[in-house]
């Protein structure tokens, strides 16, 4: 029997690996000639398609491929539970969207909120949840299956840990990529954002890569 530590480092041995195979596949190619140089977004060359996807939104709506279109999108997993990464990052994405609201809404940016705890966290709550970091935050999740089919789209993972011994069923943890995911206003898998986040540093990037790509 895994203990949660043998989990978890079993997870993150796994994301690392996933890592370093996306590492080799796309870093190693210089980003595509049409963007401008970015600091804090690391693009693709070329940027890969994603397959069918359906996740619901806190409004009840089904977001699925084209949903996004017209925007450069920051995917980040997580859940509403999260003790420590999920509140930081949402925390520094919503500074970054304070400083490209002025940017028009049609075009405008957009971060999505993927909950991979469905379990817990219903439509409701997780908007509620990443409303509560900033107004235009999205938020979205899906049935264990569909989740793991979108993650693995974008090289990401998460996995379910036990909870520690003695503690309620329901006082369990989910482990995911602190790695974001971007997508282009085509919506295809376009780079990656990892840690450290320099919220300046990204909205500088997105507001560039979105004047770049304006009709």
């Amino acid at each position: 029997m895994f203990n949660r530590s043998t989990l978890v480092i079993l997870f993150i041995a796994l994301a690392a690996g996933l890592g370093l195979l996306a590492s080799k596949h796309f870093f190693g190619k210089s980003a595509p000639s049409a963007w401008p140089q970015t600091s804090a977004v690391k693009l693709f060359d070329p940027p890969r398609p994603l397959p069918d996807f359906s996740l619901r939104q806190s409004d009840g709506t089904q977001l699925v491929p084209g949903e996004l279109n017209g925007h450069w999108t920051l995917v980040f997993l997580g859940f509403t539970h999260c003790p420590d990464i999920c509140p930081l990052t949402l925390s520094q994405m919503a500074q970054a969207q304070q400083q490209w609201e002025s940017i028009p809404d049609a075009v405008r940016p957009r971060v999505l909120f993927v909950s991979v705890d469905p379990e817990r966290d219903t439509p409701d709550r997780i908007g509620e949840y990443a409303h509560a970091f900033h107004k235009d935050t999205l938020a979205a999740t899906a049935d264990i299956p569909s989740l793991e089919r979108f993650a693995r789209s974008l090289s990401l993972v998460f996995a379910k840990a036990p909870p520690e011994d003695g503690a309620p069923a329901d006082q369990y943890s989910v482990d995911h990529s602190a790695t974001m995911a971007v997508l282009d206003p085509q919506g295809r898998m376009s780079g990656v954002v990892q840690q450290p986040f320099d919220p300046a540093a990204l909205a500088a990037d997105l507001a560039a890569l979105t004047a770049a790509s304006a009709p």
